[in-house]
């Protein structure tokens, strides 16, 4: 039942993504992509917050440094953008260290690198 999780919200993001990647194709910077899909999210009326500020706890203490996810859509999907020749290793374990610190249960990890837009979707 994890895949149905905000699936809804999740494909409408993916979706707005598909139409930045067919627009721009590959080869830019993480931060043109960026900008790009929130042009789409606000003209397409998705409720998003950009470069979302989230605490890390450690031993009940909040941490000074944060991390800086690139969306959280909705207030429930976490989305992080990535322009890579290929997804690692890293890349998911950033998205599940965002998830832990946000609370959120369920983050996309989009690729805009490749050739064709590249998806995953990470659930705590």
């Amino acid at each position: 039942m994890a895949h149905l999780i905000h699936g809804d919200t999740r494909y409408r993001i993916v979706g707005l993504a598909m139409q930045v990647h067919r627009e721009l194709g590959c080869g830019f910077l993480e931060p043109v992509y960026q900008e790009a899909l929130e042009l789409e999210f606000t003209a397409s009326g998705m409720c998003f917050e950009r470069e979302a500020r989230l605490p890390i706890s450690y031993r009940g203490e909040t941490l000074k440094k944060h991390y800086v996810a690139d969306f959280v859509c909705e207030g429930k999907v976490l989305v992080e953008l990535k322009a890579l020749g290929r997804l690692g290793g890293a890349e998911r374990a950033q998205v599940h260290n965002y998830l832990k610190a946000s609370g959120l249960r369920v983050g996309l990890l989009l690729n805009f690198g490749t050739t064709s837009l590249q998806q995953e979707r990470i659930v705590r």
